[in-house]
C-alpha cells in the first residue's frame, strides 16, 4: 500500500460566517468535499440533506452521483460498491435506515473501504417515533466502524471532514459515521463558519488514497472472499489494530486541523474538569446545556464538569479515565439503553475503562433519559448533577442504574378508552354485492349504485390529521366499502399510518397492525396463516372469515418490493392496496420509483443542471401481475363503483384462490402544488391521457376497465402536466425532449395493455 507523502505546513484558511442548521453542514461539506457518489435513501430527519445536495446539483454547484436507492439496505450497497471502485462516497440516514443496512456495515469494514456516513439519530421503533435519541448510533459501535459525534451544527461540518480525513490513512482505511442528534441539531440553526474556497477542503484532505480496486481489469483481484478459521479472526485481529491506529491520528488529525480552521478538537471534550469533583458524562447536544449548569454550580461553590467524548470508536479509554481520574462521582447519561445489561452501553465502557486505573475510586451512576426525543433541560442537567453529589458526599451509589424521567401511569386507565365503538360482522355486511364465477372465467359483481352503499359505517373514522385534499382515505373508504364483514388492516410507515394513529387516539374502528415500509407484506402473510392455522387448531370458532388487507404507500412498493413479491409467489389469501401519490410524501416529497420522468420533488429539482426526476416510473401492477397472483387491479377515486366492484373482486379472490394486488392513484395537493378542491379533477386527467390505465388482470388474462378513447376523452399527456405545479415546467419551452419522452413512454405502456386486452395469451 503506497502511502501518501506529507502534507506541507498548512495556514489558517479565508473562512466565511453564516447562521445554518447541521443538515446544511452537513450538505454543504458533502458538496465541497466533492465525493464521486452518495447512495440515499430518504427517511427523517436526515432527508434534508439528500434534498439540499440534490437543489444544488441541480443549480449546477456539484457534479455528485446521486442514487436514490428503493431502500436502506440497498443504498448501503450502492456505497459499498462505489467504495470497491476506489471512489469517495457519502450516504445519510437515521435510525430504521441505519437498522435496515445494518447486515452491509461489517462487510465494507471487514474488507476496509472508507467511506462517510452522516447519522441524525433518531429513536429506534417501535412503536413509530422520528425524533432524536441515540438507540440507532448504539447498533453501530459493533459493526468495525470509526464513530464521531457531532455537538452541534458547525461540528457536523467539521467532523465530515475530519472523519473522512482519518478513514483514509494508510494505516486506518474503515468506514466513518458522524453522528449528531436529530432535531436537536440536525435542524436548529445556529451561527457557523465554513472554509470560503471549496479547494481548501480537496486540498487539505489530500488526493484519493491507493486502495485496491475493482476497476482495473489489467490487475485482477477477489474482493470479499469466502473465509474460514485462522484467517477471518485474523482479518478481525487487523480491523482491531485499524481501529488502534485511529486513535493517534485522529489526535494529529484534529491538531492539523485546528492548524487551518483555529477549532479546536479532541477526543475528548472537557469543560472545567481541571478541579472537578463531581461531573456528569453526556454525548452531543446534552452536554451544552450542562456545561451552562456547570458554571451556575461552581457559582455556588461545587465543583461541576462536563466530560463528553468527541469519538466512541475507537473508545478514547485512555483520555476518559484522565478526564475522571480526580473526580468523586459522575453520572453517565445515556439516550440509549442496552435492554437488561444494567446499564447502558457506554456506562458499562467507561466503568471498565476507569476499572483499568488503578488509582481511580470514581463512583458511577448510569442514567438512561430522552428517548423518543424528549427535551434535556437545565433542570434535567442539575439533577444528573445533584445525583453525583449526593453520591460523592455518601462515598457509596445507592442506584447503580436507572431511567431518567419516566412518568407513572393510571392504573385506572391500563386499558385505554375507545374513541369510537367497535364494529359488528352486521353492520359491515350489506349484502347489497354478490360476487360468483362467470362462464367466461371472469368474476361477476352485482353491486347497487354507490350512494346505496353509504350507510355502511365508515371503517376509518373522521378526525384524522390527513392534509386537505388528500385522496388517501376517500379512495380507502371507498374501497373498503367494496368489502362485506370483517377486516383486520396492515399499514406500512407512510402519511396514511402517521395521520390515523397519533398515540393514544385511533381513527380505525376494525383491528389495525403497523410495520415498516421493508416487511409490511411479509407481516401480514405471517398473520393470515397463523389465523387458518389456529382454526384448523379449534383454536378460533369453525367459520371464522376475516379479510386481510394491507395498506401501503409513500415509497412501500420500492423498499417493501421484495417482501411483497415474496409474499405474491407464496400466494397468501390477502390484498395489498398501495396508494399511489407519486412520492415519499410523508418524508417530504422525495422522488419515489413511482414519481414519472421529469416530476418536479424535493430530491429531484429542477434548474440548469437538472429536468426534474431523471428516470420513468415503475410499472408496480404489471410487476406484481408477473408473479402469477389471481387478481391485479387498478382505481381511482373518481369512479367509485369502478373501484368498489373490483374491491369485491379482490375480497373473492383473497377468500378463494390467492393473494391480490391493486393500484389506486391518489391526489397529493400539497406536494403536487394543486389546489386542494381540485384533486379529483387531476386524478381524471392522468386517466383520460392514459398515464394511469383503469384496468384488471384476473388469472393473468387483462381487461381494460375504462377506455377513454371510444367516448372522445383522450387527452394529451401535457394536459394532465399542465394541472400540478409540480410539472407545469415541462410544458415551457426547452423542455420539449423531456416532454416528449413522456408521452412516447405513457403511449408505449398503453398500447401494450391494448394488446393485452385484445389477445389474451399476452
Amino acid at each position: 500500500m503506497t502511502v501518501a507523502p506529507p502534507r506541507p505546513t498548512t495556514r489558517r484558511a479565508e473562512q466565511v460566517t453564516g447562521f445554518r442548521a447541521g443538515n446544511e453542514m452537513a450538505a454543504l461539506s458533502a458538496k465541497q468535499i466533492d465525493f464521486h457518489l452518495m447512495g440515499y435513501y430518504p427517511i427523517t430527519p436526515s432527508t434534508e440533506i439528500a434534498e439540499l445536495l440534490d437543489e444544488m446539483k441541480a443549480a449546477g454547484e456539484h457534479d455528485i452521483v446521486m442514487v436514490p436507492a428503493d431502500g436502506e439496505h440497498s443504498a448501503a450497497g450502492i456505497c459499498y460498491g462505489a467504495a470497491t471502485g476506489g471512489g469517495r462516497v457519502f450516504n445519510a440516514t437515521s435510525a430504521q435506515g441505519l437498522l435496515y443496512s445494518l447486515e452491509e456495515l461489517p462487510v465494507q469494514s471487514g474488507t476496509r473501504y472508507p467511506m462517510l456516513l452522516d447519522l441524525a439519530t433518531r429513536t429506534v421503533s417501535g412503536p413509530l417515533d422520528i425524533r432524536g435519541d441515540h438507540s440507532d448510533v448504539y447498533y453501530a459501535l459493533s459493526t468495525g466502524w470509526l464513530v464521531l459525534l457531532a455537538r452541534d451544527p458547525q461540528a457536523v461540518y467539521d467532523m465530515n471532514l475530519i472523519a473522512l480525513r482519518v478513514a483514509e490513512r494508510a494505516e486506518v482505511r474503515l468506514p466513518a459515521i458522524v453522528a449528531f442528534d436529530g432535531f436537536f441539531t440536525s435542524h436548529q440553526k445556529r451561527r457557523v463558519s465554513t472554509f470560503a474556497d471549496d479547494a481548501t477542503v480537496r486540498d487539505w484532505l489530500g488526493p484519493l488514497p491507493d486502495v485496491v480496486t475493482a476497476l482495473d481489469p489489467r490487475h485482477p483481484v477477489t474482493i470479499g472472499p469466502y473465509m474460514n478459521d485462522p484467517d477471518l479472526i485474523n482479518n478481525k485481529y487487523q480491523l482491531e489494530r485499524a481501529m488502534d491506529a485511529a486513535l493517534p491520528a485522529f489526535r494529529e488529525v484534529f491538531a492539523e486541523y485546528e492548524e487551518l480552521s483555529g477549532r479546536h478538537y479532541d477526543l475528548v471534550d472537557e469543560y472545567r474538569m481541571d478541579d472537578a469533583e463531581i461531573a456528569v458524562f453526556l454525548l452531543n447536544s446534552a452536554a451544552e446545556t450542562a456545561k451552562d449548569v456547570a458554571d451556575r454550580l461552581r457559582a455556588e461553590g461545587i465543583r461541576a464538569g462536563v466530560v463528553s467524548p468527541n469519538v466512541i470508536r475507537p473508545f478514547p479509554a485512555d483520555a476518559i479515565r484522565q478526564a475522571l481520574r480526580g473526580v468523586r462521582a459522575v453520572v453517565i447519561g445515556e439516550r440509549s439503553s442496552s435492554y437488561g445489561a444494567h446499564g447502558a452501553t457506554l456506562a458499562h465502557e467507561v466503568k471498565s475503562a476507569l476499572k483499568d486505573d488503578q488509582g481511580n475510586r470514581t463512583l458511577c451512576l448510569s442514567r438512561v433519559y430522552g428517548l423518543g426525543g424528549r427535551d434535556f433541560y437545565a433542570e434535567d442537567a442539575e439533577a444528573f448533577f445533584r445525583l453525583a453529589a449526593e453520591a460523592a458526599e455518601r462515598g457509596a451509589v445507592k442506584v447503580p442504574f436507572d431511567y431518567y424521567g419516566v412518568e407513572p401511569g393510571d392504573p385506572a386507565k391500563s386499558r385505554p378508552r375507545r374513541g369510537t365503538p367497535p364494529l359488528t360482522r352486521e353492520e359491515m355486511t350489506s349484502g347489497l354485492l354478490k360476487v360468483e364465477p362467470g362462464p367466461d372465467g371472469r368474476l361477476k359483481v352485482e353491486a347497487p349504485p354507490y350512494w346505496q352503499l353509504a350507510a355502511k359505517p365508515k371503517r376509518v373514522v373522521p378526525g384524522h390529521g390527513a392534509c386537505p385534499g388528500c385522496g388517501i382515505f376517500p379512495a380507502l373508504d371507498q374501497f373498503l366499502r367494496g368489502i362485506e364483514g370483517d377486516v383486520v388492516v396492515l399499514y406500512q410507515t407512510g402519511c396514511a399510518m402517521v395521520v390515523s394513529t397519533g398515540y393514544p387516539c385511533t381513527s380505525h374502528r376494525i383491528t389495525y397492525v403497523h410495520n415498516l415500509f421493508q416487511n409490511g407484506a411479509g407481516a401480514l402473510s405471517g398473520l393470515v396463516e397463523v389465523f387458518h392455522e389456529r382454526i384448523r387448531r379449534g383454536e378460533l370458532p369453525a367459520g371464522e372469515d376475516i379479510t386481510f388487507v394491507m395498506v401501503t404507500g409513500d415509497g412501500g412498493m420500492d423498499i417493501g418490493m421484495g417482501t411483497a413479491i415474496g409474499a405474491a409467489l407464496r400466494n397468501h389469501r390477502m390484498i395489498v392496496v398501495e396508494y399511489d401519490n407519486e412520492g415519499y410524501m410523508n418524508t417530504g416529497s422525495q422522488l419515489s420509483y413511482s414519481t414519472p420522468l421529469g416530476h418536479m420533488t424535493s430530491t429531484s429539482h429542477v434548474g440548469p443542471a437538472e429536468l426534474g426526476k431523471s428516470f420513468h416510473h415503475k410499472d408496480t401492477p404489471q410487476i406484481m401481475a408477473a408473479t402469477n397472483i389471481p387478481y391485479v387491479f387498478t382505481g381511482v377515486e373518481g369512479y367509485p363503483d369502478d373501484l368498489v366492484a373490483k374491491a369485491a373482486k379482490a375480497q373473492w379472490y383473497a377468500s378463494h384462490e390467492g393473494m391480490v394486488y391493486g393500484k389506486v392513484l391518489i391526489s397529493c395537493p400539497l406536494n403536487w402544488k394543486t389546489e386542494d378542491r381540485v384533486g379529483v379533477e387531476v386524478v381524471q386527467a392522468a386517466v383520460d391521457s392514459c398515464f394511469f390505465p383503469l384496468y384488471e388482470i384476473e388469472r393473468g388474462i387483462t381487461h381494460i376497465t375504462y377506455d377513454p378513447e371510444p367516448i372522445g376523452r383522450r387527452v394529451p399527456v401535457a394536459d394532465w402536466l399542465k394541472l400540478m405545479g409540480k410539472t407545469k415546467h415541462l410544458c415551457q419551452p426547452g423542455n420539449e425532449a423531456t416532454l416528449a419522452s413522456i408521452e412516447a413512454e405513457v403511449e408505449r405502456r398503453w398500447q401494450r395493455l391494448k394488446a393485452r386486452d385484445e389477445h389474451p395469451l399476452l
